[in-house]
């Protein structure tokens, strides 16, 4: 794998350059891959991510949801944004295994938390997909609600495994093996992580100069239209609310344009964000709650954007350079970064 030029940015790395880097949060991989009759191709899976160790139902965080553009299937959007608040694990899988994942993340919710649905309210999960048919053969529906059980259970605060992995193991992304990359900078004494799951774009959009120097080898004639998708998923220690996430979230874009995309009609970009400085408890006698928060006019903030930025670059080109070569359904082959 070429090292990176890390004069293109200029906020340093945590520890793990990891999503991880951000206290309490953990991520956890399961990934699928067998062969089928007839050539076809199980090439999939399912990826988590815990904003902290505890119940998150009844220890909720601030969250916020970016579309960027919404030719997507998330679960979990309306409500995230409605309340600012998210109460699940983010997951992460194919476009037509959303419903099972999201069924196994409730059935782990209720094993941990019997009150739901019962003597209190329902749970509002988040799970994202994107479309691996070129790799997996998506209507076999091999992603199980067990799947999502052990993303969840096996989630960890160590660096995240990256690139043909999880949700990311059928990928595709500039005509290269894509999938889940992840990277952290340092902002302001805060830390600001990102996790992608990238498939999208076409060979000729990548922008191959800043990263490879010219030495651009994707394979040709996939992703030739340019549709895809990507779930971009911000998580900072940062005191920030719903509405500053949300402003935080959107610059997440300006690092998906840096690697070449434009956002094509038929893509799905999300970017989920959220913030571990403060917990809402789900259930409280007083009338009123207050956190710390940013004020917005203080240099922070426009480090935190630039953060946000400079982290979801980064996460993209990791996910393409820790991406090895892979043969999906019918003999198709995607070629790693080289």
């Amino acid at each position: 794998m070429t090292e990176l030029n890390r004069n293109i940015w200029k906020l340093s790395p945590g520890d793990k350059n990891c999503i991880t880097d951000v206290p309490g949060v953990k991520v956890g991989h399961v990934t699928l891959d067998e062969p089928l009759e007839n050539g076809e191709r199980i090439c999939t899976g399912v990826t988590a991510i815990l904003p902290h160790p505890g119940n998150l139902f009844r220890q909720k965080v601030a969250g916020a949801g970016v579309v960027l553009n919404g030719f997507g299937k998330t679960t979990g959007l309306i409500q995230l944004n409605e309340l600012g608040l998210l109460e699940s694990p983010i997951m992460l899988t194919n476009t037509f295994a959303v419903p099972a994942v999201t069924e196994g993340t409730l059935r782990y919710l209720f094993s941990r938390t019997p009150e739901i649905g019962d003597t209190t309210g329902t749970v509002n999960t988040v799970t994202g997909e994107c479309n691996d048919s070129y790799l997996n053969t998506i209507r076999h529906f091999a992603v199980k609600p067990d799947h999502a059980v052990k993303a969840i259970e096996e989630a960890s605060d160590e660096p995240s495994a990256e690139g043909a992995v999880g949700a990311g193991r059928g990928m595709v992304c500039f005509g290269m093996k894509g999938g889940i990359g992840t990277a952290s900078r340092l902002a302001g004494g805060y830390t600001v992580g990102v996790l992608v799951l990238s498939n999208f774009g076409k060979k000729e959009e990548f922008q191959d100069e800043r990263y490879k120097g010219g030495r651009y080898s994707g394979t040709e004639g996939v992703n030739a239209e340019s549709d895809g998708s990507i779930m971009i998923i911000l998580a900072s220690d940062a005191p920030l609310d719903h509405r500053r996430l949300t402003r935080v979230a959107r610059r997440c874009a300006i690092g998906l344009g840096r690697t070449g995309s434009h956002m094509s009609h038929g893509s799905g970009d999300i970017a989920i964000a959220f913030s571990t400085a403060c917990r809402y408890p789900h259930q409280l006698e007083a009338q009123t709650f207050s956190c710390d928060l940013i004020r917005e006019e203080q240099p922070v903030m426009h480090t935190l954007f630039q953060a946000a930025a400079e982290a979801t670059e980064e996460a993209i080109v990791r996910s393409l350079m820790k991406a090895e070569t892979t043969t999906g359904r019918k003999g198709r082959t995607v070629q790693g970064w080289s």
